[in-house]
């Protein structure tokens, strides 16, 4: 348990986008592990196994709240077009320079928890667990060009999330 715990409740929690119920969901996936102790004792994939179990166990906890998050993502402002494309804003090439990977962690965890569901999910999905795209819209159970969207505009606005981010923390050390 201890060699996987940071795995397990770091997955969870990139997924939820919420540390207490990513503590719930890491207690039930090494509750499954004890169950499944035999197996896994000698294993030299335990490690996968946790990382899936731990994958769907947060995917399973989020579909049970599917349809009030999709309920809200589906709104539109009235003066948005149907086809308005999305702005891209790359973070700048030295935002990372002076952050240590610890830092770096928790600015990624941060930016992760500001986006919506429906764009953290599949984005940590596709950069964080190397999941396809058309293996993503089958767990979600959306179409595949929502996937693309959702991940697209999930860039856009983590790329956002970063910017802000170093500026603010150029303010706080100048």
């Amino acid at each position: 348990m201890r060699n996987y715990q940071d795995m397990v409740f770091s997955t969870a929690a990139r997924l939820t986008g919420n540390d207490t119920q990513a503590e719930d969901i890491a207690q039930e996936v090494f509750l499954k592990a004890y169950q499944n102790y035999s197996h896994l004792a000698a294993s030299p994939t335990a490690g996968g196994w946790l990382k899936t179990v731990a994958t769907n166990l947060s995917l399973n906890h989020l579909s049970r709240y599917r349809k009030r998050w999709r309920f809200f993502s589906e709104f539109k402002r009235e003066n948005d077009p149907a086809d308005a494309p999305e702005l891209e804003f790359a973070a700048p090439d030295t935002f990372f320079t002076a952050v240590d990977a610890e830092d770096r962690r928790a600015i990624i965890d941060q930016a992760l928890a500001q986006l919506p569901e429906h764009h953290r999910v599949p984005l940590v999905l596709f950069h964080f667990e190397d999941m396809p795209y058309d293996e993503i819209a089958k767990r979600l159970n959306v179409s595949l060009a929502k996937v693309k969207t959702d991940i697209l505009r999930a860039r856009t606005a983590f790329a956002k999330i970063l910017t802000r981010s170093a500026a603010a923390r150029e303010r706080i050390t100048f």
